[in-house]
């Protein structure tokens, strides 16, 4: 196995664009001398330059020591030719995002680099074990994949192809921790762990606003406010903009055969196609004036009017806490078997839709509401039936937001919008796992670094109960009759055996 702790190890960077400069930053702060190597021959002086400037950057903000900027510059060099890095221990590439482009730069590596040399990846989307395939010595190819900016995301996706040697991977993974970065392990597989754990989030939004449940700006509050993500969906759309994160879409869910759970949406296809790309096109879902996103303001809840709320006890555990906002919020409880004549029936569905809810207990539509009890506090969900009344509306609209916590009223949807995005997300990890691409705590650790996400999915699998998320997606398969939404065998056997999602096999 390398040694990668050794002070001579050199490293090399092909590809010298963000990605490979962050690269190269990280590692000469490492403690390892880089060599940088472009096919344009002024690249490579021109990212040198960039990164001693930014290393000056911080020691004049005093982010690092100035020796250490000084030492670190010291360490990087750039080679005018491919045998300028015959010496390296590892070269790793950063070029086009193409498989035989790839293929053909570490086909001449090996005609060049010592036989015991790492050859790493940095591809986010193509096969590792399809590159290496291409090689003399395919075991010494592994995945490294980083993310951008590479100095701020701690994260690098270390990747066993098919064909990789162990070593291979054990190396890389003490790279990266040299370089102040956590590794985390994966097998090859399309996404790898991040871009494969993320199709929930995106994907079951552009669904919940392809069917009209609410609109964007709605969706992006509520998972922002009662889920506890930092950016909605729809803002992560823009930010990263359709070029990139469409295409990501429909590679992951084509390389896995058309998979439901990775189904793209029609509505960013017409939108990248109409240039609404987000924020670099000035407009996306959210127009943006000096780079500042125009949100459409939210409606203002209508004033409570004390009509009487007859309560769902169908869900006890729910019931009960909804029962103290109620109170709370001075409701006038109606506490009959059956709901009077004038009162607002509000019931509390896990996965199902008002009108199954509804319907379930005998309750008349036009009067029923139904409330998102797994998320009361930073924003609350209320969704109507497609005959609940404008009255009614208004009646439990104007109560539960008279404490001042944003209400949104959606229409009919099994899941809502919180639950339904969650559950997706749960049930992708929960899948990667069963899947072995890597372990339960690496899955978690990498989408938390790699996605920003509040929780890993696994670990919001249990922070909701892994029989909720079961719950959740039976009955939104129950009712869309669509294999996207079917369970993953790692959360049935969890939820039925009653432990936590992160519990491997053994």
């Amino acid at each position: 196995m390398l040694d990668t702790t050794r002070n001579d190890l050199q490293l090399g960077v092909v590809g010298t664009g963000l990605m490979g400069r962050g690269i190269a930053q990280i590692a000469v702060q490492g403690g390892i001398r880089v060599l940088l190597h472009d096919a344009r021959p002024e690249a490579a002086g021109e990212a040198r330059d960039a990164i001693a400037q930014t290393l000056a950057t911080l020691a004049a903000k005093g982010k690092i020591a100035s020796a250490d900027a000084v030492a670190a510059t010291a360490r990087l060099a750039t080679a005018d030719a491919l045998e300028g890095l015959a010496d390296c221990d590892v070269v790793v590439e950063a070029i086009v995002e193409q498989l035989e482009a790839k293929r053909e730069l570490f086909r001449r590596l090996e005609d060049i680099v010592g036989a015991t040399c790492i050859l790493a990846t940095n591809t986010s989307s193509l096969s590792v074990t399809a590159i290496a395939a291409g090689c003399r010595l395919p075991g010494r190819v592994a995945g490294f994949h980083f993310f951008s900016p590479v100095p701020l995301m701690k994260i690098v996706e270390v990747i066993d192809g098919a064909l990789s040697e162990p070593w291979v991977g054990d190396a890389l993974t003490a790279l990266a921790q040299r370089t102040g970065h956590t590794p985390v392990r994966a097998q090859d597989t399309p996404g790898f762990v991040v871009n494969h754990a993320g199709r929930g989030y995106g994907t079951e939004a552009l669904r919940i606003l392809g069917e009209g449940i609410t609109d964007f700006a709605a969706i992006d509050r509520i998972l922002r406010e009662s889920a506890g993500f930092r950016m909605g969906p729809f803002e992560l759309l823009d930010l990263t903009g359709l070029d990139v994160s469409h295409p990501v879409m429909e590679s992951i869910y084509d390389q896995y055969y058309q998979e439901p759970r990775f189904r793209p949406s029609p509505i960013t296809r017409q939108r990248l196609a109409a240039g609404l790309l987000g924020r670099k096109s000035g407009r996306g879902f959210y127009t943006y004036r000096e780079g500042k996103a125009e949100v459409p303001p939210a409606e203002a809840p209508p004033p409570a009017t004390g009509a009487p709320v007859w309560l769902s006890r169908r869900n006890a555990a729910a019931a009960e806490r909804v029962a103290a906002l109620l109170e709370h919020l001075g409701a006038t409880l109606d506490r009959g078997e059956r709901p009077g004549a004038d009162a607002v029936c509000l019931v509390l569905p896990i996965g199902e839709d008002a009108t199954t809810a509804a319907l379930a207990e005998g309750l008349d539509p036009a009067r029923t509401l139904a409330l998102d009890a797994l998320a009361l506090d930073g924003h609350r969900t209320l969704m109507r039936t497609p005959l609940t009344t404008r009255a009614m509306r208004d009646a439990a609209w104007g109560l539960l937001a008279s404490d001042g916590t944003p209400v949104t009223v959606i229409n009919d949807s099994p899941g809502f919008v919180a639950q339904r995005v969650l559950a997706m997300i749960v049930n992708i990890g929960c899948d990667i796992a069963q899947q072995g691409i890597a372990t339960p705590s690496d899955i978690d650790r990498a989408v938390t670094l790699g996605l920003g996400y509040p929780k890993g999915p696994l670990t919001l699998g249990d922070a909701l109960g892994a029989a909720t998320v079961l719950e959740i997606l039976d009955a939104m398969h129950t009712f869309y009759r669509d294999p996207r939404y079917r369970p993953s065998p790692w959360l049935i056997r969890r939820a039925r055996l009653g432990v936590s999602l992160l519990t491997a096999d053994h």
